[in-house]
């Protein structure tokens, strides 16, 4: 589905979801729970009309009832009682699945399948339920087992955070004969921690995802009154740009994509994959790209196992870094979904963000937490009340008054009460006569095994208790920020974020697509195409490649010209003089034109550029005037300025015929300026004297740090100006170097080491460990144009680069160590040391004493004439040209 079609989409559901809402708030508090009906009445209603009375009470039942989970708890009704019937089944050991999906119908109104469903996906979010047997797997789409084959239990995550019944509220089962928790009293944002999908009347809710570890560390700031931002984290790792997430509104969006690596220049590797969709579904929409010529690939292999592995192989002649941006250009390597948190809340479904889901849950587990403690302080208090009862029953000897046997029952009691009655004062309430039946019925063997001493102990540690549960529940706050604490530290081990966040680049289509058609176009008949009636015309020539998504310009001998999307055939016009597909935001091809201005106006000059401009739009390059032609034409890639041999027809008192003109004598300038005249006098001919060169001079190229991706609009590092044959050398740090080409479509790895313009006579030094001879070297070295990624130091896996560096007079300091700690630090003059080799070379050895440390100090100044020089020198703005980037390893 398109972005457009997706937008007009989502546009009409949030109308109708508005409309659902607003109709939902207008309702009394009787008629929000009308739906109840549907499922409590069994009464007889007429067909006829049904649907305009019902279709309110029935949109809400699915809202409230089924598809959106509540805000309390961030729970669906049919995952709560899932959760509440586990509860009821536990006892620390597995249960069959099947016998938890019997329990659930107990309290869920609907078939056993969606019950099954629901408890597989709880599952496999490894939160809430601990798993035995197959339950599937979320990379590769792979279903659960039977339920009689699969076992679950609650997590003790779920049983520390989503349990306690002296918190809960209750309701009555839709039968009526059980009861149910209206809400779990979760004490964690699970709804965050989860995400949700559900698709209601009128309305539905998508939440993504977040990471558990940093839901802990914004509900503590936001407890502490610090700022905040959370951002989605997925179970299947890949990349996110959360520039647009819009705090999981409405209307934001995620972009995902896969994490792809080049294992060579023909090879590719697919280790991460976006959140919602598997291994077979990403297959499948690579192989289409391919088949509909997008993306050229030979085969896809699928080796998922525990991990995702999906193996690309290229054909010869194809880039890499291009079909890395063509699968996220063609096909689901990236996705993007759209958010709407939609929740119930206050028994209505209400669209929020996920900081208000955040800052509510936050809030909620300070009020749980508030509510156990003030639950423990009235048990507390009521044991104190009866320890206390029971210290003076004892010690006063009050329990003789059970000892008269010709008093009744009643004066037996009354006589306890009115012993009580001097200490009264002592007591935090009132003695009741259930406290003085409950002491009553005290077995007469603990009576003569009473221990006063240790009764007086146990009251003093409940006494300490009680102080302690005020204090925290008077700094409630701190005692939340605590709670969630220790939720981290128990629970936060293995749940570090799986998803990196990157901002990314625009995949231009067009700039990536595979050239998979032929253009062609009959110049006399004005006709321009690919399709197969085109190419059967036998006036028609073949002009280049193209794809199917391409956009034309074509110019016309009356200086016309216009852009339109390229199509099988399609008529542009007649008299065309040029036609070739166009890159927009192309600022390096230059138009060079001669034009006759008007039937007889002046001979006038032209050099510009066409960057963008409004589709199917007719443009004029010449001044616009009735009968102006074109007399010369090209079209220069790279801004190329030709010499021209110019023929002027003879006429009286014209001295001179024939003259040369030179294009690198104009600037370059926009398209809608006129030009310069270049003669007033009529021309016979023009004819091509010799071809020029580039007067734009070379392409400045940046690479982007964060995306790693090379630019020409001065973002990131700069590496220098860059001309036809020019390439760029990458080290990185495991030891590898190779270059590239300057085109903007080229990615880079994570572990550069130098990245900048290659210069061959640039000398670059490296010490490394050689692990087979298990001693330290060093090499001074410089880089050819290879291609493939080489070793440039020991070959051996085990080796490793220990330091780099690319100064001329590089300095090395050796720290000793073993049986030679003792001797004193040497430093090494690496030029006098060791020659200048090919990368392949063996390096030297750097002592024959057992090493402690190397690293590169101070370089020596060996020329400080040449040095003082170079600080008049010109650097190019922002950043010295080549500049690299440097890491030391050591």
């Amino acid at each position: 589905m398109s972005e457009r079609n997706e937008h007009d989409n989502n546009s009409e559901e949030l109308e109708i979801g508005d409309e659902i809402i607003s109709l939902l708030s207008e309702e009394s508090p009787e008629q929000a729970n009308k739906y109840d009906s549907l499922v409590h009445e069994a009464e007889t209603h007429r067909l006829s009309g049904m649907f305009k009375e019902w279709f309110l009470d029935y949109a809400s039942y699915v809202i409230l009832e089924r598809a959106v989970p509540h805000i309390e708890d961030g729970l669906k009704p049919v995952q709560r009682r899932i959760l509440h019937a586990m509860k009821l089944l536990d006892d620390g050991r597995f249960n069959k699945v099947a016998n938890v999906i019997g329990s659930t119908m107990q309290f869920h109104p609907h078939g056993d399948a969606s019950i099954g469903d629901a408890l597989v996906q709880l599952g496999q979010k490894d939160l809430l339920i601990e798993t035995q047997g197959n339950f599937g797997n979320i990379l590769t789409g792979d279903d659960a087992a039977a339920p009689r084959y699969i076992e679950a239990r609650l997590s003790k995550f779920a049983l520390e955070v989503a349990f306690n019944s002296k918190t809960t509220q209750w309701m009555d089962s839709y039968d009526g004969r059980s009861k149910e928790p209206v809400t779990l009293p979760m004490k964690f944002p699970l709804l965050l921690a989860q995400g949700v999908e559900g698709i209601a009347v009128g309305l539905a809710s998508k939440i993504l995802p977040h990471n558990f570890n940093e839901l802990i560390d914004a509900s503590i700031a936001y407890l502490k009154g610090d700022a905040f931002e959370i951002f989605p984290d997925f179970p299947t790792g890949g990349l996110a740009d959360c520039s647009a997430y819009n705090q999981g509104q409405r209307g934001g969006k995620v972009k995902i994509r896969a994490k792809i690596s080049k294992i060579d220049n023909k090879t590719l590797a697919i280790t991460e994959i976006p959140f919602g969709l598997d291994t077979s579904k990403l297959i499948d929409s690579i192989i289409k790209a391919s088949e509909k010529g997008k993306i050229k690939i030979k085969k896809v292999d699928d080796n998922t196992a525990k991990d995702v592995e999906i193996v690309i192989h290229l054909p010869a002649e194809t880039s890499a870094d291009v079909t890395i941006d063509a699968l996220y250009a063609f096909t689901d390597c990236q996705i993007s979904p759209s958010t709407y948190a939609c929740v119930v809340r206050n028994n209505k479904p209400a669209f929020i963000s996920v900081h208000e889901i955040l800052t509510s849950s936050a809030d909620q587990t300070r009020y749980l937490l508030g509510r156990e403690l003030e639950i423990k302080i009235e048990e507390l208090d009521e044991d104190w009340h009866y320890s206390s009862l029971e210290k003076i029953f004892f010690e006063e000897r009050i329990y003789r008054e059970l000892e008269k046997d010709s008093v009744s029952w009643n004066d037996q009691l009354q006589a306890i009460e009115k012993a009580f009655e001097p200490f009264k004062g002592l007591f935090k309430r009132e003695i009741t006569n259930d406290d003085i039946v409950k002491l009553t019925e005290k077995p007469v063997r603990r009576i003569s095994k009473f221990d006063i001493k240790k009764a007086e102990e146990h009251i003093k540690n409940v006494e300490d208790e009680i102080d302690v549960v005020k204090k925290s529940l008077a700094n409630l706050t701190a005692y939340t920020i605590e709670y969630f604490r220790k939720i981290k530290k128990k629970y936060g081990a293995g749940k570090e974020r799986k998803t990196e966040l990157r901002s990314f680049d625009v995949i231009k289509a067009t700039e990536v697509v595979v050239a998979n058609q032929k253009l062609y176009a009959n110049v006399k008949e004005g006709f321009v195409g690919y399709g197969g009636d085109i190419k059967r015309d036998e006036n028609a020539q073949y002009i280049c490649d193209c794809s199917d998504i391409d956009e034309i310009i074509v110019f016309f001998k009356n200086g016309k010209y216009i852009i339109s999307k390229v199509a099988e055939k399609a008529f542009a016009g007649k008299d065309i003089l040029y036609v070739n597909v166009f890159k927009r935001d192309d600022s390096r091809t230059v138009y060079n034109i001669i034009y006759r201005d008007g039937r007889m106006g002046p001979i006038m000059m032209k050099r510009f550029c066409v960057t963008g401009i409004m589709r199917d739009k007719e443009y004029d390059a010449t001044k616009g005037n009735p009968n102006s032609q074109v007399l010369y034409f090209s079209a220069n890639p790279n801004g190329e300025a030709e010499i021209l041999k110019i023929y002027y027809k003879p006429r009286p008192r014209l001295k001179k015929t024939i003259e040369e003109f030179d294009f690198s004598t104009q600037l370059v300038k926009g398209r809608s300026a006129g030009g310069s005249i270049l003669s007033r006098n009529a021309i016979h001919k023009i004819v091509l004297k010799e071809k020029g060169e580039s007067t734009l001079g070379g392409q400045k190229i940046w690479l982007d740090n964060e995306r790693n991706k090379l630019n020409n609009e001065n973002r990131g590092l700069y590496l220098g100006e860059f001309f036809q044959n020019d390439k760029i050398l990458v080290l990185t740090k495991q030891g590898y170097y190779y270059t590239t080409s300057f085109d903007l479509v080229n990615r880079y790895e994570d572990d550069i080491l130098i990245i900048k313009k290659l210069d061959l006579d640039e000398v670059f030094t490296a010490v490394y460990f050689d692990a087979q001879q298990k001693l330290y070297c060093v090499k001074r070295i410089t880089f050819d144009k290879s291609v493939n990624k080489e070793r440039f130091i020991d070959e051996n896996p085990a080796s490793y680069l220990v330091d780099f560096s690319a100064d001329n007079y590089p300095q090395i300091e050796i720290v000793f160590a073993g049986k030679h700690i003792n001797h004193k630090p040497e430093l090494i003059d690496v030029e006098e040391f060791v020659p200048v080799k090919n990368p392949r070379s063996r390096g030297r050895r750097l002592s024959a004493r057992e090493i402690g440390s190397v690293k590169f100090v101070e370089p020596l100044d060996k020329n400080p004439a040449a040095n003082d020089d170079d600080d008049n020198d010109i650097l190019p703005p922002n950043m010295p040209e080549g500049t690299p980037i440097q890491t030391s390893l050591l």
